[in-house]
């Protein structure tokens, strides 16, 4: 039989022909070492023109399509296609990887460009969003990402001349990006009327923010800023592809082939027009029409590089430019399918789909001869003499040429289809010609190729064709997959195969035959393999596929799935290999790369020599990986290892899915909640001691600390032990099984992994046992090895996922340094290189590999050995490149660098485990045999055997049998310290003694306990076959032992403990003497497992036995003789329980079945539940029932509970359950769901509990794990305080937390996101912009009118006051003003800066700081949408930084995703900007101690917390904060790592550990009858003490997470806000309440919060709301719900109001003074308040009681008219502010309110469709004298005529109407109306304003405008929250304009005050008034 491993020959890669032009662009660059760069396929190609010699780069593992070179010119990074595509940054002097950058784009990488530094690389993706990514690349890291267009990018670069910019370019668009914190910002170019929009192709930076674009027409487009400054037309004929930027100037490269250069101030240099060559593919071709292309340029001193769409590239001379070199050449568009080889020179013949024949030197690497002909080619031959060349050709021709000087010799067509295969006999007379008709034609070649036969057998396309060596058979492959022979030359088909036998084949290249079974997988079917070709020689064969792999395979190969060396380049599919005539070479051509590769051939024994020069470096295995596994012969496994390789440690649930199971069941639970719940019980347990060790599927996870002690795991506990004083210390972080342990070199902290869903590693420190750090999100399933670095800085973790992905690093941080896909076989362990921490090894099943780090990826190497075995452990030797390694066979293998050097044999069956030492090694392995080993295992200097004999008297324990399997060596303080697989720990001392220190039970369930009636002793029987007896007193150890037939499930001792009755699992059970454990009696009645087993109480006279086939027997002890069966049940029976007396059974069964049967004879009994609980039950193991009714959890679905113990003295129930809990109920647990206390350390199900005889421990059992736990029980009283105390329990109480109006309001607003913003406004109809005008008379008439008219010129549109001055435009608005303060709904948002003299705040979108003196307002306007928090860093380093976070829709990264602006109060500089995942918006922010640490709170439904680097905009930790809001979280003054949250009935406490976020809930049940209330606020205290203010008025007391006390009403209403001061930790609050003498809403109090002083705001409001406070020297801040911030005096308690403003919005009216610079504004909150602009205050305020709509100013000034929203309307005299007359004609709300310019009328409209006038000359009785109906909708806006006689009203209908005053007719002649002049013009409908309507309001609309004074300009707002500067009029739609925002959505009215000096805008949702000061163009 022929070999099954792969051939030990193998194939280099000598040269690729070809360039890649098409798709792509700027692929071609010098290096630094002038040397050539570039890619074809997926290489990445260095190619030396001097030398003529190229160099590859095979680390990619698709198609490459984007190269980018660094500033240093020797780095180059490339990018790929894919599924999951990455970047490569490699080195192009030595070819190898320096970074893999991965993760993060999804279908290919586009366009990459480093920065002027070199540090950072930005990427753009192929996804539908083509994504930006900005990495710090040497860290692998992503620095920003976002959304870049919506369409393709074709390309992006840095701004070379500013920091941390950039632009991007492509279709239709261009984009100015900054990159600040981790956010892009985008900005769209704007091409205004310079150019028009086109797609841009390329683009160069330059100077002083100027940056050159090449456009789609062949213009340059050169933008300054955003905007685009001029065109250099006609730059190219076409498309510019092309631009590169050089020293001297730019070069540009376009569709017309031509290259221009430009100087730097892009002035044409010169043209050199490629076209005019007499070299290239196209010019041969004569096809200069659309001739060549060019697709990359790159100027370089005087050298120019060209790359064109057809693989060609050329190098010019600059001062020589007419002369361009053509340096290379490859194939063109189409496919590449025709390969033909010379017979007797080298020399390959190439023909594709671009009509080309190519003959290529295999020597000179070049092409010498290339011909076109008409049609494309799809195959080719040279006939044995080497004279004719033919070629079939796709139209179903062939053409024959001779090779000399490539003439035709004939021309023949007989086909209609492709002609796929032409093969010529060997003796050179026939031709066969296969076509895609299904036959084979054969002609004569001396015949002048006369058809002389043809073979017609095939159903299907010919696809393959062999001669036979004597021309007499020819064998055919068809697309159908069969496989037929035909006789030669006649066609005839040969049906007998007997005639066959002795046929031998000229040439093998066929893909079906029995010779190549191999090269088929063993299980599919497909037809994926393209080319074959053997080399009889070397009996070797390649193959070609549709996956791009050139395999290397034994011929012949007859088995399915024979084993190859595979070698990746191609990119898709190959189309065709051959062997060069001597088999030198093979030369594979791709066909959608059109590229050919020359591979040579490296024969067995030239193998042998080439092995120290090191392989070729790879990536995703490709080169000379070898196949899955290499060889057949694998040995057969090791049982242990076998059993281990098939662990999954799979869990139905993980702990991570319980908090949603939970929310799925809270719903079906939420009516038993209401009901009153048993309260948990007031003792508690605490860990004491652990019997077992996790040997048996764990290794190397047992060390000595720093301290001497042992540390090693079990279940989900880390143990330190101390083997002086026998005592055990807990890491119990972890929540599910430990699996592997790593010891820090310095000895004193440990990392361990653990199982889970997404599972963590935890790195803790053995003395405090506190986590340093926890890693997690990147492996799945479990971590199965891990390994510190020898400086302890990274850690190396290993997944259990099915990639077995590593993982390094930067454990402090949590940062993830690299990873890789590790291998699809398991992996046993990873070691990192101690002299080169970049440097890992991995070792498993068939495996050893060695990696290096590079960037954010690693690259693995298999290591060089005959056959590969499974390794089991590896340690680094004394130098950097010696590796030892122990397989499963026994042998030490050492390695130099990934070579084995040799194997040295050291135990029988696999080493487990070796640990090295300063000189020498020492091993352990499943011989049970510890060997010393000198350092270069020479020579064994000693062995000591694991044996009974030798244990010492001091051991804990006794061993179980001799030489147990050794899994885990480790040595210090003189010892040798060894892990067994039975679950022992031994020390063995040098000189030979041993001792045994802990044991447990080995692997297989533990389910059987009892512990003894008087003694502190345990039982415990296991599947494990064994029974033990354990101390449980001091000693902590294995009393007795016996080994059992058969495993058990359970034991019971008697009454008087001296017998000890064992259940087992074959349905038989045993009595023996409980001190000697020898048998008494036994018995065998059942079949399937005895599941329990009881003693009856008292003289323990009968034994009850309870058995898996659902009975239950009754024996008497004495007698020995079954007595009784108690039949009945009709399931398994999982626990029984006797009464006192002896004559009662209680039995559960597994279908949750309660039974009771009467002993001895065991007759059923039905009880009911009310006397159950008064029956005095012996023991209660029962879990059903009602008096434990309480003990299943919520989720019972996916849980049992396992197993429950009541205590001897009836208070406390423990229960074990299948998650792994341990849980403490008070009992009786009557009522569903009780509380209780909940502790992990077993890590999957817990199968029994067991309280010893006097209630002092608590013993449990743990299934899978193994364990035997004993915890110490406290009773009530006595409980330190400690880290692992218990959970509470699963559904928060029910209990609500309390209600408050303003809580509920804030906890369920929606914040709008402007962007999405709908009306305001009830609008129907069509929109202005989109209604048809309707002609005017003339035009209907068909009147042509002479251009100048003889009638009077039309009057002004406007009337305008300042007559005979020049009028000017405005130009532009500044904020000048801002009255406003969001506090209804924001908190904890008003603080001091410098000392006291500015304080800051926010509203709408704008934050504000007001200088106290001057009362100055200056703002920071970045942010794109409301700000919602605020907080100040109070570090001294970082003064004046503020912290602000916004609303925003999802998180998706883009400019509309939700962020945070870190600024500097003072410049208004932004620092930082923070996209965040917060979908919704960010409700809070918190600066950490140092100030570095930024924490922030979601709006999303997970309520997101997370914490962030601000400076680098770098993500530390994120986590799901809670199920329902979080209002505040805040960091402890004096800490980085710890804060709190608080929110709806919660208060958290967390920690930030590494990367990962731990926490805890408050614990109430210190408390009697304390509740989980609403949180609202929190401060801090010393000693970790906390307050949380409620929604009660309470506040309460943490010390830690526990409740300590509460300080009952410390407001009378909510406390929304707390402040801890730093200088002196005095803490004052605010909260809702009613001012009386004893209290206010503003309280100050000590640092613990007993004493307090009140202060009362006088802002004359019946309740005082405080929403924020903050303290200052002296005084006071205080922001209030009604929009005031106050400033109070500790000192005398005086308040100074600094800010007002509307409390409720929105704010509708607005009225302007027609002379002072002051204006009213009305809103729903009920007030009318008078606002000053020069003195920025306000001025007086009038409450009206009733929600006010509208408000104006008579002309003069001197009377106020308001319209309210219950249809009322007011007219109040300005000067005594007095009611002059008020009226309510109408019941809906007055919509606008307008005084006629003459002062007579009133005109009052309303949302009743009408507009009422009244008379003013007729008194304060306000009659009404007329009014205007059919008005199609509400009224929105009015305006008078100048001369009063008519006024203009807008309706919600969109249209405008004019009406006569006062008769109320309307007017409805158009060129009537069009001749009005108009006092005020307020309307967004009519003609003259049908600009102001933009593209986008289709859902939004413009709701109000105003016209200044002077007729030239008109404001407008929107529901968008904009507001719009145009010119007036402005009938061309959609007309420019500028816009200024800074309001929340939906403005509700503009004005201009008198004189056009200012602006106001009031806003509908921000409740806020911004003032604007107008700019007038200059004279």
């Amino acid at each position: 039989m022929a070999d099954r491993t792969a051939p030990n020959c193998h194939l280099r890669l000598e040269w690729v022909y070809g360039y890649r032009g098409h798709q792509c662009r700027n692929n071609l660059y010098y290096t630094a070492a002038k040397e050539i760069v570039y890619f074809v396929a997926g290489v990445g190609v260095v190619y030396n023109t001097r030398e003529h010699k190229q160099k590859f780069y095979l680390g990619h593992n698709d198609d490459i399509i984007s190269l980018a070179l660094h500033p240093e010119r020797v780095l180059v990074a490339t990018g790929q296609v894919g599924k999951e595509p990455y970047i490569c940054v490699w080195d192009s002097y030595t070819v190898q990887t320096v970074s893999i950058l991965k993760d993060v784009h999804t279908h290919g990488i586009a366009c990459l460009a480093f920065d002027l530094e070199g540090q950072c690389l930005v990427s753009v993706g192929l996804d539908s969003k083509n994504t930006i990514c900005v990495w710090d690349w040497r860290r692998g890291k992503v620095l920003a990402a976002a959304p870049g267009h919506t369409d393709r990018i074709f390309d992006i670069s840095w701004d070379l001349y500013q920091p941390s910019k950039l632009v991007s370019c492509g279709v239709k668009h261009i984009k100015f990006w900054s990159l600040c914190g981790n956010a892009l910002t985008p900005k769209r170019g704007v091409f205004g009327k310079t150019g028009d929009l086109q797609t841009i192709l390329c683009l160069a930076c330059a100077k002083d923010e100027v940056t050159y674009s090449g456009a789609l027409n062949g213009d340059i487009y050169v933008w300054k800023g955003i905007n685009l400054m001029r065109t250099v037309q006609g730059a190219h004929g076409s498309g510019i592809f092309s631009m590169n930027a050089c020293e001297e100037g730019f070069a540009t490269g376009g569709r017309d082939g031509c290259v221009r250069l430009w100087d730097l101030n892009f002035k044409p240099i010169t043209v050199i027009d490629l076209r005019e060559t007499d070299q290239g593919y196209k010019v041969a071709r004569g096809e200069n029409s659309r001739g060549l292309s060019v697709r990359s340029v790159c100027w370089r001193g005087d050298h120019i590089l060209v790359g064109t769409q057809d693989s060609e590239i050329f190098e010019i001379v600059v001062h020589d430019r007419n002369k361009p070199f053509l340096i290379m050449q490859g194939h063109c568009e189409g496919e590449l399918w025709a390969l033909a080889v010379h017979p007797t020179k080298p020399l390959a013949m190439t023909g594709s789909d671009d009509r080309s024949v190519r003959i290529w030197s295999l020597i000179d690497h070049a092409l010498i001869a290339r011909c076109n002909m008409e049609e494309p080619i799809r195959c080719a031959a040279v006939s044995t003499d080497g004279i004719h060349l033919a070629l079939g050709m796709k139209d179903g021709s062939f053409t024959v040429l001779r090779v000399r000087d490539m003439t035709e010799v004939v021309h023949i067509k007989d086909r209609k289809e492709a002609i796929h295969e032409l093969k010529y006999s060997p003796d050179g007379a026939h031709l066969a010609v296969g076509s895609n008709d299904n036959s084979v034609d054969i002609y004569g070649v001396v015949q002048r190729y006369k058809k002389v036969g043809e073979c017609i057998g095939s159903t299907s396309f010919i696809t393959h064709m062999d001669w036979s060596t004597d021309s007499k058979y020819l064998q055919t492959n068809d697309g159908s997959g069969r496989r037929l022979f035909y006789r030669m030359p006649s066609g005839k088909e040969v049906t007998n195969r007997e005639e066959l036998k002795l046929v031998q084949w000229a040439t093998w290249t066929c893909v079906l035959g029995p010779e190549v079974n191999g090269i088929w997988p063993k299980y599919s079917d497909i037809n994926d393999i393209n080319s074959v070709d053997a080399n009889f020689n070397n009996q070797v064969l390649v193959t070609a596929d549709d996956y791009g792999l050139v395999k290397l395979l034994r011929y012949p190969c007859v088995k399915k799935g024979a084993k190859f060396k595979k070698y990746l380049g191609h990119s898709a599919h190959i189309t065709n290999a051959r062997w060069s005539h001597d088999y030198q070479w093979v030369v594979t051509i791709g066909g959608a790369d059109h590229s050919v590769f020359q591979w040579k051939f490296v024969p067995e024994r030239k193998s042998k020599e080439a092995l120290h020069i090191a392989p070729q470096e790879i990536l995703a295995d490709s080169n000379s990986e070898e196949s899955d596994s290499d060889q057949s012969d694998v040995p057969e496994m090791d049982s242990e290892i076998e059993q281990e390789t098939q662990l999954t440690y799979r869990r139905q649930v993980y702990k991570e899915d319980l908090p949603q199971l939970k929310e799925q069941c809270k719903e079906k639970h939420r009516a038993t909640a209401m009901k009153k719940r048993e309260r948990a019980p007031g003792s508690g347990v605490k860990l004491h001691f652990i019997h077992g060790y996790r040997g048996y599927d764990c290794r190397s996870n047992l060390f000595y600390t720093q301290t001497g002690e042992i540390v090693y795991h079990v279940a989900a506990v880390g143990v330190v032990y101390n083997r002086q004083q026998n005592t055990q210390r807990f890491y119990m972080g972890h929540d599910d099984d430990i699996l592997c342990l790593a010891l820090h070199p310095l000895k004193d902290f440990v990392a361990t992994g653990q199982v889970g869903r997404d599972s963590s590693v935890h790195i803790w420190d053995t003395e405090m046992l506190k986590p340093m750090s926890v890693l997690k999100g990147f492996h799945q399933l479990g971590v199965c090895a891990l390994d510190f670095s020898a400086d302890g800085k990274r850690l190396a973790s290993v997944g259990l996922d099915d990639n077995h992905t590593i993982v390094l690093w930067d454990w402090r941080k949590g940062e993830k340094l690299s990873a890789m896909r590790g291998s699809k076989d398991k992996i046993f362990v990873v070691k990192i290189n101690p002299y080169l921490p970049d440097k890992l090894i991995t070792a498993g099943v068939k495996h050893m590999k060695f990696w290096h780090k590079a960037g954010g990826g690693l690259i693995g190497r298999k290591g060089n050995m005959g056959k590969t075995e499974t390794m089991m452990c590896a340690v680094y030797g004394w130098s950097e490149e010696m590796v030892f390694s122990g397989t499963c066979t026994g042998d030490i293998c050492i390695w130099r660098d990934m070579f084995l050097m040799k194997t040295v044999k050291a135990h029988d069956g696999p080493v487990f485990s070796m640990h090295a030492l300063e000189k020498g090694f020492v091993t352990g392995g499943k011989d049970g045999i510890v060997a010393l080993w000198d350092d270069t295992f020479e020579r064994c200097l000693k062995t000591y055997a694991i044996k009974r004999a030798v244990l010492a008297p001091g051991s804990k324990g006794l061993l179980l049998e001799d030489n147990p399997s050794i899994r885990a060596i480790s040595l210090g303080h003189g010892h040798i310290l060894v892990g067994t697989k039975n679950g022992e720990i031994l020390e063995v001392d040098k000189s030979g003694p041993i001792t045994l220190l802990v044991q447990g039970h080995m692997e297989g369930e533990v389910w059987g306990l009892a512990t003894h009636p008087h003694l502190p002793l345990c039982a415990t029987v296991s599947d494990d076959k064994t029974l033990r007896i354990w101390d449980l007193s001091p000693s902590h150890c294995m009393l007795a032992v016996r080994k059992l037939r058969k495993g058990g499930r359970c034991c019971c001792f008697s009454p008087d403990g001296k017998a000890l009755a064992v259940g087992l699992n074959d349905g038989s059970f045993i009595i023996v003497n409980a001190d000697t454990l020898e048998d008494l009696v036994s018995f065998h009645h059942r079949k399937d497992i005895i599941s329990d087993i009881r003693f009856s109480p008292g003289a323990g006279k009968y034994l009850a036995v309870a058995s898996g086939d659902s009975f239950v027997d009754i024996y008497n002890v004495m007698s020995s003789k079954r007595v009784g069966v108690c039949k009945g049940c009709l399931n398994y029976i999982t626990h029984l329980d006797w009464d006192r007396r002896g004559k009662l059974l209680q039995v559960n069964t597994s279908a949750k079945e309660q039974f009771f049967f009467e002993a001895p004879r065991g007759k059923r009994q039905t009880i009911p539940a009310t006397e159950v609980e008064k029956i005095d039950w012996s023991t209660w193991t029962c879990v059903l029932g009602t008096s434990v009714e309480g003990i299943w959890p919520v989720i019972s679905e996916v849980t049992e509970v396992t197993a429950a113990c009541l205590s001897n003295d009836r208070k406390v129930l423990a229960t074990g359950d299948d998650l792994g809990y341990i849980k403490l109920f008070r009992y009786p647990v009557k009522g569903k769901y009780a509380k209780f206390k909940r502790y992990v350390a077993h890590s999957t199900h817990v199968t029994n509990v067991r309280w010893t005889h006097d209630d002092s421990l608590l013993v449990t059992v743990g299934g899978g794990d193994t364990c035997l736990m004993i915890w110490a029980h406290e009773p009530e009283g006595h409980r330190e305080i400690r880290q692992c105390d218990s959970e509470e329990s699963d559904i928060e109480s029910e209990d609500d937390g309390g209600y408050d109006s303003d809580v509920t309001r804030e906890n369920e607003i929606n914040y709008t996101i402007k962007a999405l913003s709908t009306n305001m406004r009830p609008m129907t109809g069509v929109k202005p912009h989109l209604q048809l005008k309707e002609p005017s008379v003339d035009e209907r008439q068909g009147v042509v009118r002479p251009p100048v008219s003889r009638a009077l010129p039309q009057p002004e549109k406007l009337q305008t006051n300042n007559v005979g001055k020049k009028k000017r435009p405005i130009e532009d608005l500044v904020l000048e003003l801002v009255f406003g303060y969001r506090g209804n709904d924001c908190r904890n948002n008003v603080h001091y800066l410098n000392e006291g003299t500015d304080i800051i705040y926010h509203t709408a979108s704008v934050g504000i700081v007001l200088n106290l003196t001057t009362s100055c307002q200056s703002f920071y306007v970045e942010h794109s949408d409301d700000i919602l928090c605020l907080t100040i860093n109070q570090h001294p380093k970082f003064p004046n930084v503020v912290a602000t976070g916004q609303v925003g829709d999802i998180g998706d990264m883009s400019a509309t995703s939700p962020s945070i602006h870190v600024w500097d109060a003072m410049t208004k500089q932004t620092l930082s900007v923070l996209r965040c995942f917060h979908a919704g918006g960010v409700c809070s922010v918190s600066f950490s101690a140092t100030g570095k640490l930024l924490l922030s709170v979601g709006l999303d439904l997970e309520h997101t917390v997370t914490i962030w680097k601000w400076q680098e905009g770098a993500k530390v930790a994120s986590r799901i904060g809670h199920t329902q809001r979080i209002f505040v979280s805040e960091f402890r003054p004096d800490s980085d790592t710890h804060f709190v949250s608080v929110g709806i009935k919660h208060v958290r406490f967390w920690t930030l550990a590494g990367r990962a976020l731990l926490s805890k809930k408050g614990v109430l049940s210190t408390l009697e009858d304390a509740r989980m209330q609403t949180m609202l606020s929190v401060a801090f205290g010393a000693n970790n003490l906390t307050f949380t203010g409620t929604i009660s008025g309470d506040v309460c007391v943490w010390k830690e997470h526990i409740l300590v006390r509460i300080v009952a009403k410390a407001h009378t209403g909510p406390v929304f806000t707390m402040y801890t001061t730093l200088r002196d930790g005095l803490i004052v609050t605010g909260g809702k309440e009613r001012p009386s003498k004893e209290g206010g809403a503003l309280k100050l109090w000590d640092q613990e919060l007993k004493r307090c002083r009140a202060f009362r705001l006088e802002t004359g409001q019946i309740i005082d709301c405080v929403r924020s406070v903050c303290r200052g020297k002296g005084k006071i801040l205080v922001g209030t719900r009604n929009a005031e911030i106050i400033e109070v005096g500790e000192k005398n308690a005086a308040c100074n109001i600094l800010v007002n403003g509307h409390m409720d919005g929105p704010i509708w009216g607005l009225g302007t003074h027609p002379s002072r610079d002051v204006f009213l504004s009305a809103a729903e909150d009920g007030t009318v308040r008078l606002w000053d602009i020069p003195e920025k205050k306000m001025l007086n305020k009038v409450n009206l009681g009733h929600p006010a709509h509208t408000i104006s100013y008579s002309p003069e000034g001197d009377m106020v008219a308001i319209g309210m929203k219950n249809g009322e309307f007011i007219i109040l005299l300005v000067t005594s502010l007095k009611i002059w007359g008020k009226k309510r004609d109408r019941r809906s709300p007055i919509q606008d309110i307008r005084f006629s310019p003459n002062s007579r009328y009133l005109a009052v409209g309303s949302n009743e469709c009408a507009v009422d006038f009244y008379d003013l000359t007729l008194g304060p009785q306000l009659n009404r004298i007329n009014s205007c109906r059919d008005i199609p909708s509400f009224v929105m806006q009015m305006d008078f005529s100048a001369d009063s006689n008519y006024v203009q009203i807008s309706t919600g209908a969109y249209k405008r109407l004019v009406y006569e005053v006062p008769s109320g007719k309307q007017v409805t002649e158009q060129s009537y109306i069009d001749r009005i002049t108009w006092a005020t013009w307020t309307s967004v409908l009519g003609d003259e304003v049908v600009g102001i309507w933009s593209r986008n309001t289709d859902k939004a609309d413009v709701t109000c405008a105003c016209v200044s004074h002077s007729g030239l300009n008109i404001v407008t707002g929107d529901d968008f929250g904009m507001v719009k500067l145009f010119d007036f009029p402005c009938p061309e739609k959609f007309a420019k304009h500028k816009r200024f925002l800074g309001h929340s959505a939906h403005l509700t009215n503009v004005r201009f005050t008198n004189g056009d000096r200012f602006v106001v805008s009031a806003g509908g949702d921000d409740r806020s008034l911004f003032v604007w000061r107008c700019v007038h163009a200059p004279h």
